[in-house]
Protein backbone atom coordinates (compact mmCIF):
# COMPACT_ATOMS: atom_id res chain seq x y z
CA UNK A 1 0.00 0.00 0.00
CA UNK A 2 1.31 3.43 -0.97
CA UNK A 3 1.48 5.86 1.96
CA UNK A 4 2.45 9.50 2.25
CA UNK A 5 5.95 10.55 3.22
CA UNK A 6 6.55 12.46 6.39
CA UNK A 7 7.80 16.00 5.83
CA UNK A 8 11.22 15.24 7.31
CA UNK A 9 11.79 12.42 4.81
CA UNK A 10 10.69 14.33 1.68
CA UNK A 11 13.05 15.79 -0.94
CA UNK A 12 13.90 19.31 0.18
CA UNK A 13 14.59 20.43 -3.41
CA UNK A 14 10.82 20.69 -3.82
CA UNK A 15 10.20 22.73 -0.65
CA UNK A 16 9.42 26.43 -0.68
CA UNK A 17 12.06 28.65 0.95
CA UNK A 18 10.30 30.00 4.01
CA UNK A 19 13.72 31.07 5.29
CA UNK A 20 13.50 33.95 2.78
CA UNK A 21 11.04 35.50 5.26
CA UNK A 22 12.82 34.61 8.50
CA UNK A 23 15.95 32.47 8.53
CA UNK A 24 14.72 30.43 11.49
CA UNK A 25 12.01 30.14 14.14
CA UNK A 26 14.05 32.13 16.66
CA UNK A 27 14.07 35.22 14.41
CA UNK A 28 10.36 34.83 13.82
CA UNK A 29 9.76 34.58 17.58
CA UNK A 30 11.85 37.70 18.20
CA UNK A 31 9.81 39.65 15.63
CA UNK A 32 6.59 38.34 17.12
CA UNK A 33 7.71 39.55 20.56
CA UNK A 34 8.55 43.00 19.19
CA UNK A 35 5.22 43.26 17.39
CA UNK A 36 3.35 42.26 20.53
CA UNK A 37 5.30 44.77 22.62
CA UNK A 38 4.46 47.54 20.15
CA UNK A 39 0.71 46.90 20.10
CA UNK A 40 0.07 49.69 22.67
CA UNK A 41 1.85 52.15 20.36
CA UNK A 42 -0.95 51.69 17.83
CA UNK A 43 -3.14 53.70 20.21
CA UNK A 44 -0.82 56.69 20.47
CA UNK A 45 -2.72 58.67 17.83
CA UNK A 46 -6.07 58.17 19.49
CA UNK A 47 -7.91 61.50 19.73
CA UNK A 48 -5.25 63.25 17.63
CA UNK A 49 -6.03 62.41 14.00
CA UNK A 50 -7.87 65.67 13.33
CA UNK A 51 -5.10 67.82 14.89
CA UNK A 52 -3.23 68.39 11.64
CA UNK A 53 -2.41 66.97 8.25
CA UNK A 54 1.04 66.06 9.57
CA UNK A 55 -0.34 63.95 12.41
CA UNK A 56 -2.73 62.13 10.09
CA UNK A 57 0.06 61.37 7.60
CA UNK A 58 2.38 60.25 10.40
CA UNK A 59 -0.31 57.89 11.75
CA UNK A 60 -0.94 56.38 8.32
CA UNK A 61 2.75 55.73 7.79
CA UNK A 62 3.17 54.25 11.26
CA UNK A 63 0.24 51.87 10.79
CA UNK A 64 1.53 50.84 7.38
CA UNK A 65 4.99 50.10 8.72
CA UNK A 66 3.57 47.98 11.51
CA UNK A 67 1.17 46.19 9.18
CA UNK A 68 3.92 45.30 6.72
CA UNK A 69 5.89 43.62 9.49
CA UNK A 70 2.75 41.93 10.78
CA UNK A 71 2.05 40.50 7.31
CA UNK A 72 5.54 39.03 7.09
CA UNK A 73 5.17 37.31 10.47
CA UNK A 74 1.73 36.03 9.51
CA UNK A 75 3.04 34.65 6.20
CA UNK A 76 5.85 32.74 7.91
CA UNK A 77 3.51 31.23 10.50
CA UNK A 78 0.87 30.37 7.91
CA UNK A 79 3.31 28.66 5.53
CA UNK A 80 4.98 26.64 8.28
CA UNK A 81 1.62 25.51 9.62
CA UNK A 82 0.50 24.50 6.12
CA UNK A 83 3.54 22.23 5.72
CA UNK A 84 2.21 19.91 8.40
CA UNK A 85 -1.07 20.65 10.17
CA UNK A 86 -0.29 18.01 12.79
CA UNK A 87 2.82 19.90 13.96
CA UNK A 88 1.73 21.34 17.29
CA UNK A 89 4.55 23.93 17.43
CA UNK A 90 3.50 25.64 14.20
CA UNK A 91 -0.14 25.19 15.06
CA UNK A 92 0.62 27.11 18.24
CA UNK A 93 2.52 29.75 16.28
CA UNK A 94 -0.49 30.24 14.02
CA UNK A 95 -2.68 30.62 17.10
CA UNK A 96 -0.33 33.22 18.54
CA UNK A 97 -0.49 35.20 15.31
CA UNK A 98 -4.29 35.16 15.48
CA UNK A 99 -4.11 36.60 19.00
CA UNK A 100 -1.64 39.25 17.83
CA UNK A 101 -3.87 40.24 14.91
CA UNK A 102 -6.84 40.57 17.25
CA UNK A 103 -4.90 42.74 19.71
CA UNK A 104 -3.59 44.95 16.90
CA UNK A 105 -7.09 45.38 15.47
CA UNK A 106 -8.41 46.31 18.92
CA UNK A 107 -5.61 48.85 19.40
CA UNK A 108 -6.28 50.61 16.09
CA UNK A 109 -10.07 50.23 16.09
CA UNK A 110 -10.40 53.96 16.79
CA UNK A 111 -8.78 54.95 13.49
CA UNK A 112 -11.67 54.67 11.03
CA UNK A 113 -14.33 56.20 13.30
CA UNK A 114 -12.01 59.12 14.12
CA UNK A 115 -11.14 59.79 10.48
CA UNK A 116 -14.85 59.77 9.64
CA UNK A 117 -15.33 62.61 12.14
CA UNK A 118 -13.06 64.81 10.04
CA UNK A 119 -15.14 67.05 7.79
CA UNK A 120 -14.69 67.05 4.03
CA UNK A 121 -13.52 70.68 4.10
CA UNK A 122 -10.89 69.87 6.73
CA UNK A 123 -9.68 66.88 4.75
CA UNK A 124 -9.36 69.00 1.61
CA UNK A 125 -7.28 71.52 3.60
CA UNK A 126 -5.11 68.65 4.79
CA UNK A 127 -4.45 67.69 1.16
CA UNK A 128 -3.23 71.23 0.54
CA UNK A 129 -0.98 71.34 3.62
CA UNK A 130 0.43 67.83 3.11
CA UNK A 131 0.39 67.00 -0.63
CA UNK A 132 1.56 63.45 0.18
CA UNK A 133 -1.86 62.83 1.72
CA UNK A 134 -3.30 63.02 -1.80
CA UNK A 135 -1.87 59.52 -2.31
CA UNK A 136 -4.47 58.25 0.18
CA UNK A 137 -7.43 59.91 -1.51
CA UNK A 138 -8.94 56.67 -2.88
CA UNK A 139 -8.36 55.07 0.51
CA UNK A 140 -10.28 57.89 2.21
CA UNK A 141 -13.01 57.86 -0.45
CA UNK A 142 -13.61 54.16 0.26
CA UNK A 143 -13.59 54.85 3.98
CA UNK A 144 -16.17 57.64 3.75
CA UNK A 145 -18.32 55.48 1.50
CA UNK A 146 -18.42 52.99 4.38
CA UNK A 147 -19.34 55.66 6.94
CA UNK A 148 -22.97 54.48 7.36
CA UNK A 149 -21.60 51.06 8.33
CA UNK A 150 -18.78 52.19 10.60
CA UNK A 151 -19.55 52.09 14.31
CA UNK A 152 -18.41 54.12 17.27
CA UNK A 153 -14.92 53.55 18.69
CA UNK A 154 -16.15 51.35 21.59
CA UNK A 155 -18.32 49.30 19.22
CA UNK A 156 -15.50 48.89 16.70
CA UNK A 157 -13.23 47.77 19.52
CA UNK A 158 -15.74 45.10 20.52
CA UNK A 159 -16.01 43.82 16.93
CA UNK A 160 -12.23 43.76 16.61
CA UNK A 161 -11.98 41.77 19.84
CA UNK A 162 -14.48 39.27 18.43
CA UNK A 163 -12.48 38.63 15.24
CA UNK A 164 -10.73 35.52 16.55
CA UNK A 165 -14.04 34.13 17.78
CA UNK A 166 -15.60 34.86 14.39
CA UNK A 167 -12.88 32.83 12.72
CA UNK A 168 -13.55 29.78 14.91
CA UNK A 169 -16.03 27.98 12.59
CA UNK A 170 -13.54 28.04 9.72
CA UNK A 171 -10.69 26.96 11.98
CA UNK A 172 -12.73 24.09 13.43
CA UNK A 173 -13.68 22.87 9.96
CA UNK A 174 -10.10 23.16 8.68
CA UNK A 175 -8.62 21.18 11.56
CA UNK A 176 -11.35 18.54 11.33
CA UNK A 177 -10.89 18.10 7.58
CA UNK A 178 -7.11 18.39 7.30
CA UNK A 179 -5.82 17.02 10.60
CA UNK A 180 -8.38 14.74 12.26
CA UNK A 181 -10.23 13.08 9.39
CA UNK A 182 -8.72 9.88 8.05
CA UNK A 183 -10.17 8.30 4.92
CA UNK A 184 -8.50 4.92 5.08
CA UNK A 185 -7.70 2.85 2.03
CA UNK A 186 -9.71 2.05 -1.09
CA UNK A 187 -9.36 -0.78 -3.59
CA UNK A 188 -9.03 -0.49 -7.34
CA UNK A 189 -10.42 -2.99 -9.84
CA UNK A 190 -7.41 -5.27 -9.28
CA UNK A 191 -7.92 -5.33 -5.52
CA UNK A 192 -4.84 -3.24 -4.76
CA UNK A 193 -5.18 -0.98 -1.71
CA UNK A 194 -4.54 2.74 -2.12
CA UNK A 195 -4.50 5.33 0.65
CA UNK A 196 -7.29 7.90 0.25
CA UNK A 197 -6.49 11.51 1.14
CA UNK A 198 -8.12 14.81 0.30
CA UNK A 199 -5.21 15.56 -1.99
CA UNK A 200 -5.69 12.32 -3.92
CA UNK A 201 -9.49 12.27 -4.04
CA UNK A 202 -9.97 14.13 -7.32
CA UNK A 203 -7.12 12.23 -9.00
CA UNK A 204 -8.92 8.99 -8.07
CA UNK A 205 -12.18 10.37 -9.51
CA UNK A 206 -10.28 11.16 -12.70
CA UNK A 207 -9.11 7.54 -12.97
CA UNK A 208 -10.42 5.37 -15.82
CA UNK A 209 -10.87 2.66 -13.16
CA UNK A 210 -14.58 2.94 -12.30
CA UNK A 211 -14.21 0.63 -9.29
CA UNK A 212 -11.62 2.98 -7.81
CA UNK A 213 -13.79 6.01 -8.57
CA UNK A 214 -16.84 4.54 -6.87
CA UNK A 215 -14.90 3.26 -3.87
CA UNK A 216 -13.11 6.60 -3.39
CA UNK A 217 -16.40 8.53 -3.71
CA UNK A 218 -18.19 6.36 -1.15
CA UNK A 219 -15.26 6.20 1.28
CA UNK A 220 -14.71 9.96 1.35
CA UNK A 221 -18.37 10.85 1.75
CA UNK A 222 -18.87 8.17 4.40
CA UNK A 223 -16.32 10.02 6.55
CA UNK A 224 -17.95 13.40 5.99
CA UNK A 225 -21.42 11.96 6.65
CA UNK A 226 -20.10 10.47 9.90
CA UNK A 227 -19.18 14.03 10.95
CA UNK A 228 -22.23 15.72 9.41
CA UNK A 229 -23.66 17.11 12.65
CA UNK A 230 -20.48 18.83 13.81
CA UNK A 231 -19.85 20.20 10.29
CA UNK A 232 -23.44 21.46 10.04
CA UNK A 233 -22.96 23.15 13.41
CA UNK A 234 -19.71 24.75 12.21
CA UNK A 235 -21.28 25.98 8.97
CA UNK A 236 -24.38 27.26 10.76
CA UNK A 237 -22.14 29.12 13.21
CA UNK A 238 -20.26 30.64 10.28
CA UNK A 239 -23.53 31.90 8.77
CA UNK A 240 -24.60 33.22 12.19
CA UNK A 241 -21.28 35.07 12.35
CA UNK A 242 -22.01 36.65 8.96
CA UNK A 243 -25.47 37.72 10.14
CA UNK A 244 -24.09 39.12 13.40
CA UNK A 245 -21.51 41.27 11.60
CA UNK A 246 -23.89 42.46 8.86
CA UNK A 247 -26.53 43.46 11.41
CA UNK A 248 -23.94 45.11 13.64
CA UNK A 249 -22.78 47.19 10.69
CA UNK A 250 -26.34 48.09 9.66
CA UNK A 251 -26.46 46.23 6.35
CA UNK A 252 -29.79 44.89 5.13
CA UNK A 253 -28.30 41.44 4.48
CA UNK A 254 -25.09 39.43 4.50
CA UNK A 255 -24.85 39.53 0.74
CA UNK A 256 -25.18 43.32 0.70
CA UNK A 257 -22.28 43.59 3.13
CA UNK A 258 -20.13 41.22 1.09
CA UNK A 259 -20.71 43.07 -2.19
CA UNK A 260 -20.52 46.57 -0.68
CA UNK A 261 -16.78 46.49 0.02
CA UNK A 262 -15.97 45.92 -3.67
CA UNK A 263 -18.71 48.32 -4.80
CA UNK A 264 -20.32 45.49 -6.78
CA UNK A 265 -24.07 45.84 -7.44
CA UNK A 266 -26.30 42.95 -6.36
CA UNK A 267 -27.37 42.65 -10.00
CA UNK A 268 -23.90 41.31 -10.89
CA UNK A 269 -24.45 38.39 -8.49
CA UNK A 270 -28.01 37.71 -9.56
CA UNK A 271 -27.28 38.16 -13.27
CA UNK A 272 -24.59 35.49 -12.98
CA UNK A 273 -27.07 32.97 -11.55
CA UNK A 274 -29.74 33.92 -14.11
CA UNK A 275 -27.34 33.62 -17.04
CA UNK A 276 -26.21 30.16 -15.91
CA UNK A 277 -29.82 29.05 -15.37
CA UNK A 278 -30.63 30.12 -18.94
CA UNK A 279 -27.74 28.04 -20.24
CA UNK A 280 -28.34 24.89 -18.19
CA UNK A 281 -29.63 23.07 -21.33
CA UNK A 282 -26.02 23.20 -22.58
CA UNK A 283 -24.94 21.46 -19.36
CA UNK A 284 -27.68 18.85 -19.72
CA UNK A 285 -26.50 18.16 -23.27
CA UNK A 286 -22.93 17.77 -22.02
CA UNK A 287 -24.09 15.31 -19.33
CA UNK A 288 -25.82 13.20 -21.99
CA UNK A 289 -22.73 13.40 -24.20
CA UNK A 290 -20.55 12.25 -21.31
CA UNK A 291 -22.85 9.30 -20.58
CA UNK A 292 -22.84 8.28 -24.24
CA UNK A 293 -19.08 8.58 -24.71
CA UNK A 294 -18.36 6.64 -21.52
CA UNK A 295 -20.82 3.99 -22.71
CA UNK A 296 -22.68 3.98 -19.38
CA UNK A 297 -26.32 3.14 -18.82
CA UNK A 298 -26.19 5.38 -15.71
CA UNK A 299 -23.88 8.35 -15.22
CA UNK A 300 -23.10 8.71 -11.50
CA UNK A 301 -21.56 11.63 -9.66
CA UNK A 302 -18.28 9.72 -9.44
CA UNK A 303 -18.21 9.58 -13.27
CA UNK A 304 -18.13 13.36 -13.67
CA UNK A 305 -14.37 13.92 -13.40
CA UNK A 306 -12.97 11.00 -15.38
CA UNK A 307 -11.87 11.91 -18.92
CA UNK A 308 -14.29 10.88 -21.63
CA UNK A 309 -11.37 9.91 -23.85
CA UNK A 310 -9.93 6.60 -22.67
CA UNK A 311 -6.41 5.18 -22.90
CA UNK A 312 -4.63 8.53 -22.82
CA UNK A 313 -1.43 8.92 -20.86
CA UNK A 314 -1.90 12.14 -18.87
CA UNK A 315 1.15 11.72 -16.66
CA UNK A 316 3.53 14.68 -16.73
CA UNK A 317 6.51 15.29 -14.49
CA UNK A 318 6.76 18.48 -12.51
CA UNK A 319 9.81 19.60 -14.50
CA UNK A 320 8.04 19.06 -17.82
CA UNK A 321 4.97 20.88 -16.52
CA UNK A 322 7.14 23.89 -15.62
CA UNK A 323 8.66 23.98 -19.13
CA UNK A 324 5.25 23.73 -20.76
CA UNK A 325 3.76 26.50 -18.64
CA UNK A 326 6.61 28.87 -19.57
CA UNK A 327 6.03 28.19 -23.29
CA UNK A 328 2.26 28.57 -22.97
CA UNK A 329 2.53 31.96 -21.28
CA UNK A 330 4.91 33.36 -23.90
CA UNK A 331 2.18 35.64 -25.40
CA UNK A 332 2.39 37.68 -22.17
CA UNK A 333 5.97 38.74 -22.93
CA UNK A 334 9.48 38.29 -21.62
CA UNK A 335 9.01 40.23 -18.38
CA UNK A 336 6.12 37.94 -17.42
CA UNK A 337 8.13 34.83 -18.36
CA UNK A 338 11.06 36.01 -16.23
CA UNK A 339 8.89 36.14 -13.11
CA UNK A 340 7.45 32.68 -13.87
CA UNK A 341 10.94 31.20 -14.22
CA UNK A 342 12.02 32.85 -10.98
CA UNK A 343 9.09 31.21 -9.18
CA UNK A 344 10.32 27.79 -10.34
CA UNK A 345 13.98 28.39 -9.55
CA UNK A 346 13.99 30.49 -6.37
CA UNK A 347 11.94 28.44 -3.90
CA UNK A 348 8.50 29.98 -4.32
CA UNK A 349 6.73 26.62 -4.62
CA UNK A 350 6.16 23.69 -2.24
CA UNK A 351 5.51 20.94 -4.75
CA UNK A 352 4.52 17.53 -3.42
CA UNK A 353 2.04 16.18 -0.87
CA UNK A 354 3.36 14.97 2.48
CA UNK A 355 1.69 13.64 5.58
CA UNK A 356 -0.28 16.38 7.32
CA UNK A 357 0.20 18.97 4.57
CA UNK A 358 -2.69 21.29 3.85
CA UNK A 359 -4.79 19.94 1.01
CA UNK A 360 -5.44 21.63 -2.32
CA UNK A 361 -3.38 24.51 -3.66
CA UNK A 362 -3.03 28.22 -2.94
CA UNK A 363 -0.84 31.23 -3.58
CA UNK A 364 0.03 33.63 -0.77
CA UNK A 365 1.90 36.88 -1.01
CA UNK A 366 2.66 39.96 1.05
CA UNK A 367 4.20 43.28 0.04
CA UNK A 368 7.73 42.67 1.33
CA UNK A 369 8.16 39.08 0.21
CA UNK A 370 8.01 37.16 -3.03
CA UNK A 371 4.79 35.13 -3.32
CA UNK A 372 4.57 31.49 -2.24
CA UNK A 373 2.62 28.64 -3.84
CA UNK A 374 1.40 25.47 -2.15
CA UNK A 375 0.86 22.50 -4.45
CA UNK A 376 0.05 18.84 -3.93
CA UNK A 377 1.46 17.80 -7.30
CA UNK A 378 0.55 14.22 -8.27
CA UNK A 379 1.85 14.12 -11.84
CA UNK A 380 -1.28 14.66 -13.95
CA UNK A 381 -2.18 17.22 -16.59
CA UNK A 382 -4.71 18.63 -14.13
CA UNK A 383 -1.81 19.41 -11.78
CA UNK A 384 -0.09 21.34 -14.57
CA UNK A 385 -3.22 23.45 -14.98
CA UNK A 386 -3.30 24.00 -11.21
CA UNK A 387 0.33 25.09 -11.38
CA UNK A 388 -0.46 27.60 -14.15
CA UNK A 389 -3.46 28.79 -12.12
CA UNK A 390 -1.46 29.47 -8.95
CA UNK A 391 1.35 31.08 -10.98
CA UNK A 392 -1.30 33.53 -12.21
CA UNK A 393 -2.14 34.49 -8.62
CA UNK A 394 1.54 34.81 -7.73
CA UNK A 395 2.50 37.00 -10.70
CA UNK A 396 -0.57 39.18 -10.12
CA UNK A 397 0.63 39.75 -6.54
CA UNK A 398 4.19 40.33 -7.76
CA UNK A 399 3.21 42.98 -10.34
CA UNK A 400 0.78 44.68 -7.95
CA UNK A 401 3.46 44.98 -5.26
CA UNK A 402 6.05 46.17 -7.77
CA UNK A 403 3.90 48.91 -9.30
CA UNK A 404 1.72 50.02 -6.38
CA UNK A 405 2.47 51.39 -2.94
CA UNK A 406 1.65 49.21 0.06
CA UNK A 407 -1.67 51.07 0.40
CA UNK A 408 -2.96 49.83 -2.96
CA UNK A 409 -0.90 46.69 -3.51
CA UNK A 410 -3.57 44.25 -2.36
CA UNK A 411 -5.94 43.60 -5.27
CA UNK A 412 -9.63 43.05 -4.41
CA UNK A 413 -10.81 39.46 -4.08
CA UNK A 414 -13.30 40.13 -6.88
CA UNK A 415 -10.27 40.27 -9.21
CA UNK A 416 -8.35 37.43 -7.60
CA UNK A 417 -9.38 34.66 -10.00
CA UNK A 418 -8.89 36.58 -13.24
CA UNK A 419 -5.12 36.27 -13.68
CA UNK A 420 -5.09 32.63 -12.61
CA UNK A 421 -7.75 31.68 -15.15
CA UNK A 422 -6.12 33.67 -17.97
CA UNK A 423 -3.08 31.46 -17.46
CA UNK A 424 -5.20 28.32 -17.68
CA UNK A 425 -6.87 29.55 -20.88
CA UNK A 426 -3.50 30.35 -22.48
CA UNK A 427 -2.15 26.94 -21.45
CA UNK A 428 -5.16 25.24 -23.01
CA UNK A 429 -4.74 27.21 -26.24
CA UNK A 430 -1.04 26.27 -26.39
CA UNK A 431 -1.71 22.57 -25.81
CA UNK A 432 -4.50 22.42 -28.40
CA UNK A 433 -2.30 24.14 -31.00
CA UNK A 434 0.73 21.94 -30.32
CA UNK A 435 -0.94 18.57 -29.89
CA UNK A 436 -0.95 16.44 -33.04
CA UNK A 437 -2.66 13.32 -31.75
CA UNK A 438 -6.44 13.35 -32.22
CA UNK A 439 -7.26 11.54 -29.00
CA UNK A 440 -5.17 13.96 -26.96
CA UNK A 441 -6.97 16.90 -28.58
CA UNK A 442 -10.27 15.27 -27.64
CA UNK A 443 -8.96 14.82 -24.11
CA UNK A 444 -8.00 18.50 -23.91
CA UNK A 445 -11.33 19.69 -25.28
CA UNK A 446 -13.02 17.53 -22.65
CA UNK A 447 -10.72 19.01 -20.01
CA UNK A 448 -11.68 22.51 -21.20
CA UNK A 449 -15.35 21.60 -20.86
CA UNK A 450 -14.61 20.37 -17.35
CA UNK A 451 -12.99 23.69 -16.48
CA UNK A 452 -16.19 25.46 -17.50
CA UNK A 453 -18.30 22.92 -15.61
CA UNK A 454 -16.12 23.10 -12.52
CA UNK A 455 -15.79 26.87 -12.44
CA UNK A 456 -18.60 28.66 -14.22
CA UNK A 457 -21.40 26.17 -13.51
CA UNK A 458 -20.22 24.58 -10.23
CA UNK A 459 -19.14 27.81 -8.53
CA UNK A 460 -22.40 29.47 -9.55
CA UNK A 461 -24.26 26.54 -7.97
CA UNK A 462 -22.19 27.10 -4.83
CA UNK A 463 -23.04 30.80 -4.95
CA UNK A 464 -26.74 29.99 -5.18
CA UNK A 465 -26.43 27.61 -2.22
CA UNK A 466 -24.78 30.35 -0.14
CA UNK A 467 -27.46 32.85 -1.09
CA UNK A 468 -30.26 30.42 -0.15
CA UNK A 469 -28.74 29.35 3.18
CA UNK A 470 -27.99 32.90 4.29
CA UNK A 471 -31.46 34.12 3.35
CA UNK A 472 -32.97 31.19 5.25
CA UNK A 473 -30.93 31.89 8.36
CA UNK A 474 -31.69 35.62 8.14
CA UNK A 475 -35.38 34.72 8.26
CA UNK A 476 -34.78 32.97 11.59
CA UNK A 477 -34.77 29.39 10.30
CA UNK A 478 -32.25 26.84 11.60
CA UNK A 479 -29.73 25.34 9.19
CA UNK A 480 -30.15 21.71 10.16
CA UNK A 481 -28.32 18.81 8.53
CA UNK A 482 -31.55 17.76 6.81
CA UNK A 483 -32.18 21.25 5.45
CA UNK A 484 -28.62 21.62 4.15
CA UNK A 485 -28.51 18.27 2.41
CA UNK A 486 -32.01 18.67 0.90
CA UNK A 487 -31.19 22.16 -0.38
CA UNK A 488 -27.89 21.06 -1.85
CA UNK A 489 -29.37 17.92 -3.40
CA UNK A 490 -32.04 20.02 -5.10
CA UNK A 491 -29.36 22.23 -6.66
CA UNK A 492 -27.42 19.20 -7.88
CA UNK A 493 -30.52 17.97 -9.72
CA UNK A 494 -31.19 21.44 -11.15
CA UNK A 495 -27.66 21.99 -12.44
CA UNK A 496 -27.05 18.46 -13.82
CA UNK A 497 -30.53 17.59 -15.06
CA UNK A 498 -32.22 14.24 -15.54
CA UNK A 499 -29.29 12.71 -17.39
CA UNK A 500 -27.34 12.00 -14.23
CA UNK A 501 -27.93 9.54 -11.41
CA UNK A 502 -27.57 11.87 -8.45
CA UNK A 503 -26.12 9.58 -5.79
CA UNK A 504 -27.64 10.38 -2.41
CA UNK A 505 -24.23 10.91 -0.80
CA UNK A 506 -23.57 13.90 -3.08
CA UNK A 507 -26.20 15.73 -1.01
CA UNK A 508 -23.43 16.10 1.60
CA UNK A 509 -20.90 17.70 -0.73
CA UNK A 510 -21.59 21.05 0.96
CA UNK A 511 -19.92 19.61 4.06
CA UNK A 512 -16.48 19.45 2.42
CA UNK A 513 -16.29 22.89 0.75
CA UNK A 514 -13.90 25.17 2.72
CA UNK A 515 -14.83 28.28 0.71
CA UNK A 516 -18.29 28.25 2.30
CA UNK A 517 -16.60 29.63 5.42
CA UNK A 518 -15.71 32.79 3.46
CA UNK A 519 -19.22 33.86 2.59
CA UNK A 520 -20.03 34.99 -0.96
CA UNK A 521 -16.52 34.37 -2.22
CA UNK A 522 -17.20 31.57 -4.70
CA UNK A 523 -19.25 33.66 -7.14
CA UNK A 524 -16.02 35.54 -7.86
CA UNK A 525 -14.58 32.37 -9.37
CA UNK A 526 -17.39 32.37 -11.93
CA UNK A 527 -17.27 36.10 -12.70
CA UNK A 528 -13.47 35.99 -12.71
CA UNK A 529 -13.55 33.04 -15.09
CA UNK A 530 -15.82 34.94 -17.46
CA UNK A 531 -13.55 38.01 -17.38
CA UNK A 532 -10.50 35.79 -17.92
CA UNK A 533 -11.99 34.13 -21.00
CA UNK A 534 -12.58 37.61 -22.40
CA UNK A 535 -8.99 38.70 -21.63
CA UNK A 536 -7.46 35.52 -23.10
CA UNK A 537 -9.49 35.94 -26.29
CA UNK A 538 -8.26 39.53 -26.65
CA UNK A 539 -4.63 38.57 -25.94
CA UNK A 540 -4.63 35.82 -28.57
CA UNK A 541 -6.55 37.76 -31.23
CA UNK A 542 -5.39 41.36 -30.74
CA UNK A 543 -1.78 40.87 -29.67
CA UNK A 544 0.33 43.58 -28.02
CA UNK A 545 -2.39 46.21 -27.36
CA UNK A 546 -4.42 43.59 -25.46
CA UNK A 547 -1.29 42.35 -23.65
CA UNK A 548 -0.48 45.91 -22.56
CA UNK A 549 -4.05 46.46 -21.32
CA UNK A 550 -3.92 43.17 -19.43
CA UNK A 551 -0.58 44.00 -17.80
CA UNK A 552 -2.00 47.35 -16.70
CA UNK A 553 -4.73 45.32 -15.05
CA UNK A 554 -2.09 43.20 -13.25
CA UNK A 555 -0.26 46.34 -12.10
CA UNK A 556 -3.38 48.08 -10.77
CA UNK A 557 -3.60 46.25 -7.45
CA UNK A 558 -6.42 47.87 -5.50
CA UNK A 559 -5.96 51.41 -6.78
CA UNK A 560 -9.61 51.57 -7.89
CA UNK A 561 -12.83 49.60 -7.47
CA UNK A 562 -12.64 46.19 -9.21
CA UNK A 563 -15.31 46.81 -11.84
CA UNK A 564 -13.51 50.03 -12.83
CA UNK A 565 -10.12 48.29 -13.04
CA UNK A 566 -11.61 45.66 -15.35
CA UNK A 567 -13.43 48.26 -17.44
CA UNK A 568 -10.20 50.23 -17.97
CA UNK A 569 -8.61 47.02 -19.27
CA UNK A 570 -11.49 46.45 -21.69
CA UNK A 571 -13.84 44.04 -19.86
CA UNK A 572 -17.15 45.36 -18.49
CA UNK A 573 -18.40 42.98 -15.80
CA UNK A 574 -21.25 45.31 -14.82
CA UNK A 575 -22.89 43.89 -17.95
CA UNK A 576 -24.01 40.24 -18.14
CA UNK A 577 -22.44 39.95 -21.59
CA UNK A 578 -19.01 38.55 -20.54
CA UNK A 579 -20.78 35.74 -18.63
CA UNK A 580 -23.07 35.01 -21.58
CA UNK A 581 -20.12 35.09 -23.97
CA UNK A 582 -18.21 32.62 -21.81
CA UNK A 583 -21.23 30.30 -21.68
CA UNK A 584 -21.37 30.59 -25.47
CA UNK A 585 -17.75 29.39 -25.62
CA UNK A 586 -18.76 26.38 -23.51
CA UNK A 587 -21.55 25.53 -25.94
CA UNK A 588 -19.16 25.93 -28.89
CA UNK A 589 -16.53 23.64 -27.36
CA UNK A 590 -19.18 21.04 -26.56
CA UNK A 591 -20.40 21.12 -30.16
CA UNK A 592 -16.82 20.89 -31.45
CA UNK A 593 -16.11 17.94 -29.18
CA UNK A 594 -19.28 16.13 -30.21
CA UNK A 595 -18.46 16.65 -33.89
Amino acid sequence: METLQKRKDADKRYFWRVEDIFENDALMQAEYDRLMEQVPELSKYKGRLAESAGVLLEALRFFEGYERRLHMAWLYASLKESEDLTNSFYKGLGGKMSVLYTKAEEARAYFNPEVLEISEDTLNRFYTHEPELEHYKHYFDKLFREKPHTLSVPEETILAAASKLCGAPSEIFSMLENADMKFGVVKNKDGAELELTLGRFISYLESPDRTLRENAFNALYDVFIAHKHVIAAAYSASVDKDIFISKSRKYSSCIEQSLFYDNVPLDVYKNLISAVHENLPHMYKYVELRKKRLNLSELHMYDIYTPIVADIDTDISYEEACETVVKALAPLGGDYAAVVKESFEKGWIDVYENEGKRSGAFAAGVYDSHPYILMNYSGKISDMFTLAHEIGHAVHSYFSAKHQSFTYSDYPIFLAEVASTVNEALLMDYLLKNTKETKMKEYLLNYYLEQFRGTLFRQTMFAEFEMITHETAEQGETLTVDYLQETYYGLIKKYFGAGITADEKIAYEWSRIPHFYSAFYVYKYATGYSAAIAFAKKILEEGQPAVDAYKNFLMSGGADYPLEILKKAGVDMSSPEPVKDALGVFASIAAQFET
